[in-house]
């Protein structure tokens, strides 16, 4: 299981009709709510769905570490 958080861009294996492999991750859980970088188009994805279609995380989202844990 790929570890994807809120924030995250990825790029998909299928291009958007608007021609943009590129995602921005805006809900995780079982399933993703995803943002299309290239016409803002919001959409949702089973998880399962998008560890399939995931080609690439080109950028991790900064996500601060939970107290407690070394």
């Amino acid at each position: 299981m790929v570890e994807l958080n809120l924030g995250d861009i990825v790029r998909l294996r299928k291009p958007h009709p608007c021609g943009s492999t590129d995602w921005k991750i805006m809900r995780t859980g079982m399933d993703f709510r995803i943002e299309c970088l290239g016409c803002g188009h919001q959409a949702w994805i089973t998880r399962v769905k998008l560890e399939r279609q995931l080609k690439t995380i080109l950028k991790r989202a900064d996500v601060p570490e939970p107290e407690g844990k070394t």
